[in-house]
């Protein structure tokens, strides 16, 4: 590492850069911090350049739209020397490359805040910031505080990093981010300080390992004792307890591991790297690596500790607590045994108030003592929720037991009915798509050819030819002898992600799009002051953008749901016939769909732009998405619909036709096909093992014949 101590990597003085500074969190996050130490120069974000962002009325921070740009725009004493990327998984290499491309002389540390980084993408990133010579915290950090100089970077410490940070002695590294704010909020409690707090992240490769931050700490004049929170996965621990018993008057370690219940229960603890692949990487194993280089059990809170000689060597070492919520007592002991004094006096003790408590299964697995009830959401914290509550787009559906209950059907012993209209009126009116619409969302259509179009979407789904996935799990069916109803499950059973599921991702892409913009009506063009054009030209060079930084870094790319279709690829401007309908339909009528418009839009810029070689169809997927997007749109903006339900809706819509439509399929093999003809002859199959002889049993298995 080029730092040399923990003020190396964050210090008063220094310049801060932020990447997609326009983001919901980046932006957020940069107000706050800027707020507190003044530390942000600026930022940059492809396609935002010339905005800023405002921190206190009338006071902006500058918005690039590269960081080279940044670097030229801004006066020489605010370049950055630190720099906070915020970009998504496949946008990162690119950022840190351009930081390395035009900053290496000014840059000495880099935070990466994204999660889940490809593995082979950040070992290309150690390897940049190395030849250049800059330190990079995470992939995943949530940052860094420090805490006598009162700067930060990232979200350590939250909106009020002066709440839960005082002066003290006490280093804090953490795998989790949150976690660094949780234990210097205990350790206030018994009046211990923190001198510096950082979160390593818990991707699978962290760039910074704990025995190189374990050494700057050990050099940091205001740091008495390191605390640490571990989770399990890698060999950190192992390699920083090995450097601990080398090193001469290391500092006291307080160690909390955390997932031991991950080793007997079905539960996650959610970092991408915290998986458990060998010696040393489980909790129980790293949990009796610490306890042996300390030479002393895990702290009790019930034992009565003799200030013994033995006792106060050991704890020179550290000691590991077993839950979190003793940290302010083993902190304590480690004190009154070393004979230290405290840095102020201790705070009130700290007491569990779980704000919510939502355990779902894993209330079932945990131990009683372990189930907490729901405490008072303290002010101004209860205020803040109950607007947060209130989302722009959807709503949050009350939650309650359905086992005999249903919002979208009754029967009262005389008559069916769907959300309190009579199934047989429904019938009297003789449009199954209007019911259809009704049935699903709750609400009749607005306008009628909202169910002419949803009738075209079903139409639309029932086939696309024999040879697709579902239609031959049908025939698959029938030819094995099944009835007919097996025969649409099997069709059913075969719609995924790929095949049919797609248009979720599509009403997902779309409410990213549109979900921040004025749009009203996405029948009326002019009804809101949402810049089409705009919209599609950023949406394209972002991808064409990601397309490039993952082919130089050789991984995968986040293409856009929807776009182009695997029979329908091989000309210069490729369509999809029933997308085309559907099209056709609304120009012949006169109507519009603001979704759809985009999409065709879409395909078209990108193939200008030189992101893609040839205009993508717009597949059927996207049109059921659009469509559907359409009619929930009003509801979602009104909050009478939940934006998990809009987004279920196209794949529901497809899986519906093609059942129909597997029917068909399944019918016409029953009459016209014969038993096993689906079968694939043994002439035709290939095997790619080589074949082995069967041992008898209690010998080992032979070797391939060869």
């Amino acid at each position: 590492m080029k730092a040399t101590q923990l003020a190396d990597l964050l210090s008063k003085g220094d310049r801060v850069a932020v990447s997609n500074i326009t983001g919901r969190e980046s932006s957020m996050v940069t107000i706050v911090s800027h707020r507190y130490c003044g530390n942000i120069v600026g930022g940059w974000a492809l396609g935002k350049g010339g905005q800023t962002i405002e921190y206190e009325p009338g006071k902006t921070i500058p918005v690039f739209a590269t960081f080279d740009e940044l670097l030229k725009s801004l006066p020489a004493k605010k370049h950055p020397n630190k720099v906070i990327v915020y970009s998504p998984p496949e946008a990162v290499y690119g950022e840190v490359k351009e930081v390395v491309s035009f900053g290496k002389k000014h840059i000495k540390t880099i935070f990466i805040i994204t999660e889940h980084v490809a593995i082979e993408v950040t070992a290309k990133i150690a390897s940049l910031a190395r030849e250049a010579g800059i330190d990079v915290i995470g992939c995943n950090t949530l940052g860094m505080i420090n805490t006598y100089d009162g700067v930060r970077v990232g979200a350590v410490g939250g909106d009020n990093p002066g709440e839960s940070f005082k002066k003290g002695s006490a280093a804090i590294i953490s795998n989790s981010g949150n976690m660094v704010t949780t234990m210097a909020t205990y350790l206030m409690s018994a009046g211990i300080g923190t001198s510096f707090g950082l979160s390593t992240g818990k991707d699978a490769l962290i760039l910074t390992p704990l025995k190189d931050l374990l050494a700057l700490a050990d050099k940091d004049r205001h740091t008495r004792i390191i605390v640490l929170y571990i989770e399990p996965g890698g060999l950190y621990e192992k390699e920083a307890v090995d450097l601990l018993k080398r090193a001469k008057n290391a500092k006291p370690v307080i160690v909390y591991v955390a997932g031991k219940i991950l080793e007997t229960q079905n539960v996650s603890l959610g970092h991408a790297g915290a998986v458990v692949e060998g010696a040393f990487t489980t909790a129980s194993a790293k949990m009796q690596l610490f306890d042996d280089y300390f030479g002393v059990e895990a702290f009790d809170p019930q034992k009565r500790y003799e200030h013994t000689p033995k006792l106060r060597q050991a704890l020179l070492r550290g000691i590991r607590i077993q839950t979190l919520h003793t940290l302010p007592q083993a902190a304590s002991l480690v004190y009154r045994v070393c004979e230290w004094e405290r840095d102020f006096s201790p705070h009130e003790t700290l007491q569990l108030n779980p704000w919510f408590v939502n355990l779902g299964e894993l209330g079932k697995k945990l131990p009683a003592p372990l189930i907490l009830t729901p405490g008072k959401i303290a002010e101004p914290y209860a205020t803040q929720f109950a607007s947060l509550a209130e989302r722009k787009l959807g709503k949050m559906a009350t939650q309650r037991s359905m086992r005999n209950a249903s919002y979208a059907s009754g029967n009262d012993g005389q008559a069916a009915s769907i959300y309190g209209y009579a199934v047989a009126d429904l019938m009297q009116r003789g449009n199954f798509a209007e019911a259809l619409i009704l049935q699903w969302l709750g609400e009749l259509p607005q306008h009628a050819f909202e169910a002419r179009l949803v009738e075209m979407c079903l139409i639309a789904s029932l086939s696309n030819g024999p040879g697709t996935i579902s239609a031959q799990a049908a025939k698959l069916s029938a030819s094995a002898g099944n009835s007919p109803h097996t025969g649409m499950i099997a069709a059913l059973a075969s719609v995924g992600d790929v095949h049919g599921g797609n248009g979720r991702e599509a009403i997902e892409y779309l409410l990213k799009v549109f979900g921040s913009t004025d749009l009203v009506d996405p029948y009326n063009p002019k009804a809101s002051s949402v810049n089409l054009e705009s919209l599609v030209l950023q949406e394209a060079e972002a991808f064409k953008t990601r397309k490039a930084i993952a082919q130089e870094s050789g991984t995968g790319y986040i293409k856009i749901p929807c776009l182009g279709h695997p029979v329908f690829k091989d000309k210069d401007v490729n369509f999809d016939p029933r997308e085309e309908a559907i099209y056709a339909y609304l120009q012949e009528q006169g109507l519009y769909n603001i979704f759809l418009d985009f999409y065709r839009r879409l395909a078209q810029t990108m193939k200008h732009i030189g992101a893609t070689s040839k205009v993508l169809a717009v597949n059927v997927d996207a049109a059921i998405a659009c469509i559907w997007l359409g009619i929930c749109w009003k509801l979602l903006k009104d909050r009478r619909i939940t934006l998990k339900r809009a987004i279920d809706i196209p794949l529901v819509a497809f899986a519906l036709g093609r059942a129909a439509g597997a029917a068909g399929e399944f019918l016409d093999h029953h009459d016209h096909g014969t038993d096993m003809d689906m079968r694939v002859p043994a002439a035709e199959c290939e095997i790619l093992t080589k074949p082995r002889d069967l041992a008898p049993a209690g010998k080992k298995a032979g070797r391939s014949r060869v």
